[in-house]
């Protein structure tokens, strides 16, 4: 048997950590270095002196974002190896081993890098993440509003759609200034509340108007002003770094269609995000596929970047790294399932597929509840997320203009397959297929 053979001698890899990171090159010596900017840099010199040209590190936590900038800079290829598929030997789980046990590895070419997107998609990402840290601490300030509501006995909460809507802030922002009397506070909300709801309203609006609760009150309702104006921030941010991006590129030959989607209540609050996404992407629209808005979008460019082909040479590719494509695992003659795990960009498609699955008039919506009528809902959010993530792949790769065949043409296909199967089976079995007479 010949010796496995050495691809890079110089080969680096670093075990990355909070305070102290080690570090060892083709196997050898480790050395150690603090995680401040200058022994960053001195890390940085240290491996340019002997001669390193690939750096691989596990993705640990943030922690190892400070050092693969300082090093990408640099202009060191940095690989990022995730942690699971990294074995360690058995009597190797130290720190000063694990670098050592990654460097060999490294220097035999055996560890395959994931996917870091470029520095410019980071920045979007940053911001778009934090956003979403933004929105999800305002719902729970809305949780703790119904909560202290619930306190009271006021179900006002339960008689209108949303709380945190015209009609319910302003309520709550009287009941806190002191009234009390429901037809008043009725007379604070919508006409169309007053004219279908005005009974159940008064009725939920009667209860115990505790002042400790009140206090929960107003602090919850501080809260979620105070992250809605987080919320707000995040979105000029976000447009400054998208007029950045996108200045020098060419705007779209004509106005671009809106498909007759309505943006949501979390949708980032920019007059142009249409026009800069469609630049960001090079002039491919991926909001033709049925679910995903311009919010959408700019949360999926903020996790996967624009240049797919670079990362994923195919669909297929695109899907098992998003978590959407079935994993298989063999052990000699033993073959078995194994569940991947979703990473963000996969929990977002599957957010878009429980959408697009209550369309009533998409062929995706119909290939949903056929499927799930035979495998369950899960199975069927999980099949048509894959979907759509195949169709998002194709129309920022080569361009793809996604055009919607409607539900009844995919009705029509699926019976005529139905149809061809069942005369092959008759076939089979030496039988003649006749239609049913009326």
């Amino acid at each position: 048997m010949s010796a496995l053979p050495v691809i890079d001698p110089k080969a680096a890899a670093i075990d990355i950590g909070s305070e102290p990171m080690h570090v060892s090159i083709a196997g050898g010596e480790p050395k150690v270095f603090g995680s401040t900017t200058v022994q960053l840099h001195a890390l940085r010199d240290y491996l340019l002196g002997e001669g390193v040209r690939s750096v691989a590190m596990e993705a640990t936590g943030v922690y190892w974002l400070c050092p693969y900038e300082v090093l990408e800079k640099a202009g060191m290829q940095v690989v990022m190896v995730n942690g699971k598929y990294v074995k360690n030997l058995p009597g190797r789980k130290t720190d000063m081993k694990d670098c050592q046990w990654q460097a060999t590895l490294h220097a035999h070419g055996l560890l395959k890098a994931g996917f870091v997107p470029q520095e410019h998609i980071r920045r979007l990402q940053d911001y778009q993440r934090l956003r979403a840290d933004h929105i999800a601490a305002g719902a729970s300030c809305e949780q703790h509003m119904q909560k202290a509501l619930e306190r009271m006995n006021i179900k006002f909460h339960d008689a209108i759609s949303d709380l945190t809507g015209v009609s319910g802030l302003k309520v709550i922002r009287a009941i806190l200034a002191g009234e009390r009397h429901p037809v008043a506070l009725l007379a604070l909300c919508d006409c169309q509340i007053q004219q279908k709801k005005a009974a159940q309203v008064c009725e939920s609006l009667v209860g115990t108007w505790k002042d400790e609760h009140l206090f929960a009150l107003r602090q919850a309702l501080a809260a979620w002003e105070f992250y809605r104006g987080q919320i707000a921030e995040c979105d000029q941010a976000l447009e400054r770094v998208l007029e950045q991006l996108t200045d020098h590129q060419p705007g779209p030959p004509e106005p671009l269609p809106s498909w007759g989607r309505r943006s949501g209540a979390n949708s980032p609050k920019i007059p142009q995000l249409r026009q800069m996404l469609w630049k960001l992407c090079n002039g491919k629209d991926a909001t033709a596929i049925p679910g995903i808005s311009d919010y959408t979008l700019l949360q999926l460019v903020a996790e996967t970047g624009t240049e797919l082909s670079a990362a994923w040479k195919t669909e297929k590719h695109f899907t098992a790294w998003a978590g959407l494509a079935p994993g298989a695992r063999q052990s000699g003659k033993r073959r078995g399932s194994q569940k991947r795990s979703r990473n963000r960009a996969g929990r977002i498609f599957c957010v878009i597929a429980r959408a697009v699955g209550r369309t009533a008039d998409k062929a995706l919506g119909g290939f949903y509840r056929r499927l799930r009528a035979r495998r369950g809902g899960l199975v069927a959010n999980l099949a048509l997320a894959r979907k759509l993530a195949e169709l998002f792949w194709r129309v920022l790769v080569h361009g793809m203009a996604y055009v919607e065949q409607g539900l009844q043409k995919y009705q029509d296909r699926v019976q005529k397959t139905e149809q061809a199967w069942l005369h092959k089976l008759a076939k089979k079995h030496g039988m003649a297929l006749l239609p049913a007479k009326i």
